[in-house]
């Protein structure tokens, strides 16, 4: 015990580095010491205090704080790692696809169920959505389902309508829409709340299943530098809580915030969250409640002040109920809990922002009570209440970048470009921070964090298409929306800065990222990452 506790508290002098801080009052250093997982002190080596510490030679090597992903769906992540990918390079077609499902269905029992994910119309060679048509090709004698990038439609096949009870008679659910064609007959495209009509005949993991490809997800994370996570919940039932718990005690790494989707929970009378569940100070912790104001762009659902290009008066569709939304808020502000709401569409973030702004902080703590999620289309007005009244945002520059053909398409190029106002927003004094909404984008790896930077910083999509260059950002800021302002409206304690008293939570990269041009940012690779002051990846 005596010479571990003397481990622990070794000092560890980190020195000849380019140490990028995220602290403003301190932006940049070359060295720093670390003490029991804690930051002493950061600076310049040629003013390092005095004292006995081993020294850790960072060769001139670029560190930046541990990345935190403040929205993102890791166990949906880790649970498409084992579906079919219809996205490019594994599948540019429809045909690729349906070739995809037909070998998946040569290797699986009768009966089972094939699944798959990530598909985008834009990006198959057909240039349009799929249909149950196209997946029975594949497979007509068992169930087949693939689920769209955005997460928010899922394209099913004949047998699964079938096990569904779902024909032309059927109702659209509230806050969805059963896809038909002009016959009245349904597509297999189920939008929004209607995706889920068929998940209660899919087919359930084990706790120990999903726990083991949560705690592998946490080891692919760590290579891409990222240190913390917010979990924004699932597309179905369940509770993610217990389970990120149990993988923190099988080696999941990530500090973790975990938001419960509100429409899962809200009828159930026993639901509650103890004080306990929401210490922060905890590895995995209960953050508040997760809503759902409408859809995506590239689906045509995320509910816009304008028509979609070629949709005549095809606005989109909110899907938030005014008694999901009362609900959520008093639950909320009863725990001192945050809410979370997704909102893309110009009239969903206005809705929110103007019921929310009439509400004083109910949070405890210096943290926002209300984070708005996406934001792709706010109007001026919409910022301006944001930013007067601690309303978050929490947006993905990824999206336009890896989805632009969806984005051209729906939106055209002049809108498009106005989509996603990362820097009017901060110009304003809007909270505002980055992630990847992992898996729900169209790119093959989608935590990936230096393609996102590359699209903040470049405001180019992936084949240098210009998606608003006025709205780009610096590296330096973009770094900060991704570790310090992350930190701060997720409420993350002592985490997201290289700073005194901080957590020694760190990311050596094998380049620097604030010299190189910022074309080549998705080419730079994580050598080592340090946790509390441990080595938790080297590569």
């Amino acid at each position: 015990m005596g010479t571990e506790r003397k481990k622990q508290e070794e000092s560890r002098l980190y020195f000849h580095g380019k140490i990028f801080t995220s602290d403003k009052e301190n932006l940049y250093a070359d060295a720093m010491i670390v003490e029991d997982g804690i930051i002493r002190w950061i600076g310049r080596e040629s003013q390092m205090p005095e004292g006995n510490c081993k020294r850790y030679d960072l060769k001139g090597a670029c560190v930046i704080p541990g990345l935190i992903d403040a929205h993102m769906h890791p166990m949906m992540l880790a649970d498409y790692s084992r579906q079919i990918s219809a996205l490019p390079p594994e599948v540019g077609s429809i045909e690729e696809l349906v070739e995809k499902i037909r070998e998946r269905r040569m290797r699986q029992k009768p009966g089972e169920w094939i699944l798959g994910w990530g598909y985008d119309e834009g990006k198959f060679a057909e240039k349009r959505s799929i249909t149950r048509y196209d997946l029975d090709r594949g497979c007509s004698d068992a169930p087949v389902s693939v689920v769209r990038t955005c997460g928010h439609i899922r394209c099913v096949n004949s047998k699964a309508l079938e096990l569904a009870g779902i024909d032309r008679s059927t109702p659209d659910p509230e806050g969805g829409e059963i896809e038909r064609d002009a016959s009245g007959e349904p597509t297999g495209v189920l939008k929004e709340s209607a995706r889920n009509l068929v998940t209660k005949w899919m087919p359930k993991d084990s706790r120990e299943d999903q726990t083991v490809r949560l705690v592998d997800l946490g080891k692919l994370l760590l290579s891409q530098g990222i240190t913390a996570a917010a979990d924004m919940g699932n597309l179905e039932p369940g509770d993610n809580l217990p389970l990120f718990q149990e993988a923190a005690r099988k080696g999941w790494k990530q500090r973790t915030a975990v938001y419960r989707m509100w429409e899962f929970f809200k009828d159930d009378s026993s639901f509650d969250i103890t004080e306990e569940e929401m210490d922060r100070d905890n590895q995995i912790f209960a953050a508040g409640l997760k809503l759902i104001g409408d859809g995506s762009v590239s689906g045509c659902t995320a509910w816009m002040n304008r028509p979609y290009c070629g949709k005549n008066q095809e606005y989109g569709m909110p899907v938030l109920t005014e008694e999901q939304l009362e609900s959520a808020i008093a639950f909320c502000k009863e725990h001192h809990c945050q809410l979370s709401i997704h909102a893309m569409g110009t009239k969903t973030i206005a809705m929110a922002v103007d019921r929310l702004c009439r509400e004083a902080s109910w949070m405890t703590e210096e943290i926002p009570s209300v984070r708005i999620e996406h934001v792709t289309d706010p109007d001026a007005e919409s910022i301006k209440k944001a930013a007067g009244h601690n309303i978050a945002v929490v947006t993905q520059p990824i999206f336009m970048y890896a989805e632009v053909e969806s984005y051209q398409k729906n939106l055209g190029d002049e809108w498009m470009k106005q989509c996603y106002p990362v820097k009017s927003m901060l110009k304003q004094g809007v909270k505002l921070c980055f992630s990847t909404d992992a898996p729900a984008t169209a790119w093959a790896v989608p935590s990936d964090p230096f393609s996102n930077l590359k699209a903040a910083v470049t405001r180019k999509a992936y084949d240098g298409t210009d998606c608003g260059r006025n709205e780009a950002v610096d590296i330096e800021t973009a770094v900060k929306l991704y570790t310090a302002e992350a930190a701060d409206i997720i409420g993350f304690h002592g985490i997201g800065r290289l700073k005194k008293g901080y957590q020694a939570d760190f990311v050596i990269l094998d380049r620097n990222i604030f010299q190189i041009d910022p074309e080549e940012l998705d080419q730079t690779n994580v050598m080592a990452v340090y946790i509390g002051g441990n080595c938790v990846y080297q590569k």
